[in-house]
C-alpha cells in the first residue's frame, strides 16, 4: 500500500512543482521583458520607479521558480527510477541543474539594473538577456529534448506532447535567441508536461479506486 501511494504521490508533486515553476518564470519573464525592452545594446538605461518596482518583483519570483523546478525535475526523474538510461538521464539532470544555475546568474546580473543612474546598469541588462536567452534557454532546449526522449522511450507521454517537446527543444535550441519572447515556449511546455502528469495521477488513482 505504501509503495502504491508513493507511485501515485510523485507525479502529483511533478505536476504541480511545474505548473508553480511555469506561472513564477512566466510572469518574470514578462515582466522584464516589458520594463526593460532588449534592444539598443549598450545603450544608457533609464528605468522609472514602475520599471525598477517591476524588475524587482520579477527577481524576487526567480529563487521560487529555481526550487520549484528542481522539485519539478526531481519528481520527474522518481517516476523513472531504475528504468532510466544513464545516459540519457544524466544530460537530463545536468542541464537541468545549469539551466537553474544560468537564471540565477542572469537574476543576479538584472539587479544592477535597480542601481538608479549606476554605470553598471546597462552592461548588467545585457548580460541578464546573454545569460538568459542564449545560455539558459539552451539548456532549457536540452531538458527538453531529453526528457520528451525518456518519456518517448519508456511509453509515458504521448505522441503529440512529444512532438510538441522536440519543436520546442529544437525551436530554443537554433532560433531562441534571436525570437523576443520565445523564453516563454519554455514554461508553456513545463504547464503542458505538468498538465499531463497531473490527468495521468488521476487517471490513474480512479482505476485504483475502481479495482478495489
Amino acid at each position: 500500500m505504501e509503495r502504491k501511494h508513493k507511485r501515485l504521490a510523485t507525479p502529483w508533486a511533478a505536476g504541480v512543482a511545474g505548473m508553480v515553476f511555469a506561472i513564477l518564470t512566466a510572469t518574470a519573464i514578462v515582466l522584464v521583458r516589458i520594463a526593460l525592452p532588449s534592444g539598443a545594446n549598450g545603450a544608457e538605461v533609464t528605468v522609472d520607479a514602475g520599471q525598477r518596482s517591476a524588475v524587482r518583483t520579477a527577481l524576487e519570483l526567480v529563487p521560487y521558480a529555481g526550487i520549484a523546478f528542481l522539485w519539478f525535475m526531481g519528481a520527474l526523474r522518481e517516476q523513472v527510477g531504475e528504468r532510466e538510461d544513464k545516459f540519457v538521464s544524466t544530460v537530463f539532470l545536468g542541464s537541468g541543474l545549469v539551466f537553474v544555475a544560468t537564471l540565477f546568474g542572469a537574476a543576479a546580473a538584472a539587479w544592477s539594473v535597480l542601481d538608479e543612474g549606476g554605470p553598471g546598469s546597462s552592461f548588467g541588462r545585457d548580460v541578464a538577456y546573454a545569460l538568459l536567452t542564449t545560455y539558459a534557454m539552451r539548456m532549457a532546449a536540452v531538458f527538453i529534448i531529453t526528457t520528451s526522449t525518456i518519456g518517448h522511450r519508456l511509453g509515458v507521454l504521448p505522441r503529440p506532447l512529444t512532438a510538441f517537446g522536440y519543436l520546442a527543444g529544437l525551436t530554443l535550441l537554433v532560433v531562441g535567441a534571436n525570437v523576443p519572447w520565445s523564453e516563454l515556449v519554455f514554461p508553456a511546455w513545463v504547464l503542458v508536461l505538468s498538465l499531463n502528469t497531473l490527468r495521468g495521477r488521476h487517471s490513474a488513482a480512479s482505476r485504483s479506486a475502481a479495482s478495489t
